[in-house]
């Protein structure tokens, strides 16, 4: 019902398995820890080891976590490290790129946008590959343009992606990745990843086409609520930073084309 093993969407299986999604599941596991910590007593020895900004009429505990040596923090248990890092806000609630006001989608909401096709008419399907063949050609012919076409497929547990660089009087630069133990979706967007970074460090282009079957995954990427692919995202959203303002005619378009028809 759901596929072949490491082939269907996560979000899927878990829906149907009525499992809750895991970001969701670590961030309840983080609440929790939180509270219990919250709720101990003042004077429980956990409260005087975390609490870098005790009140001063208290007597310090000789193992305060901000007296400690770095050597000696090594020695304490992670997650006793990371309640106080919390509770003391030594870690930004959010990565930059994620914050409100400052995402790309604030920023730069007119460098890109998305081009699905119809699976309802056949001459729509149609007018699709053909407008995708024009800006094939157009590409070739354009020195400050690039085509990019990825695709990613997971077979016996191994995943393969591949990404196709084509610019201007170049010849097409093939790469091609191989990865162990990781879902389709994971795939797809570590290619969309890869094939981003090429495209955004080449030499004087203004315009890349990324040609992709599952559109969905992509839109990922400008997508600001939490999500278990966040981790790839920063790494694509910091090249995007850097090739938007670099001209304002720098842009970025994401093609929908079936794997059958690429």
């Amino acid at each position: 019902m759901v596929g072949a093993f490491k082939t269907s969407l996560l979000f899927i299986v878990e829906a149907i398995a009525t499992f809750i999604p895991i970001h969701l599941y670590l961030q309840k596991l983080r609440g929790r820890l939180q509270l219990r910590a919250h709720s101990l007593p003042t004077n429980h020895i956990l409260c005087l080891l975390m609490e870098s900004n005790s009140d001063t009429s208290l007597h310090l505990h000789l193992l305060l976590l901000s007296s400690l040596t770095r050597c000696q923090c090594g020695l304490i248990k992670g997650h006793l490290v990371n309640i106080d890092n919390y509770f003391n806000k030594v870690f930004s609630s959010f990565n930059p790129e994620f914050s409100p006001g400052n995402r790309i989608i604030d920023c730069f909401p007119n460098c890109f946008s998305f081009h699905l096709f119809s699976k309802s008419k056949d001459q729509h399907f149609k007018l699709h590959i053909q407008q995708l063949d024009n800006l094939a050609i157009e590409s070739s012919n354009t020195p400050s343009n690039t085509f990019v076409v990825i695709d990613a497929s997971v077979k016996n547990n191994i995943a393969f992606s591949i990404t196709y660089v084509h610019i201007h009087n170049k010849p097409i630069i093939k790469t091609l990745y191989h990865a162990s133990n990781i879902t389709s979706t994971e795939a797809e967007f570590f290619t969309i990843r890869c094939g981003i970074n090429q495209a955004t460090h080449l030499h004087s282009i203004s315009k890349i086409i990324i040609v992709i079957d599952l559109i969905h995954i992509a839109k990922k990427i400008f997508d600001p609520s939490s999500h278990s692919l966040q981790k790839y995202v920063a790494f694509i959203l910091k090249d995007l930073r850097v090739f938007f303002p670099c001209h304002q005619e720098n842009i970025i378009k994401f093609w929908e084309c079936p794997s059958q028809s690429k």
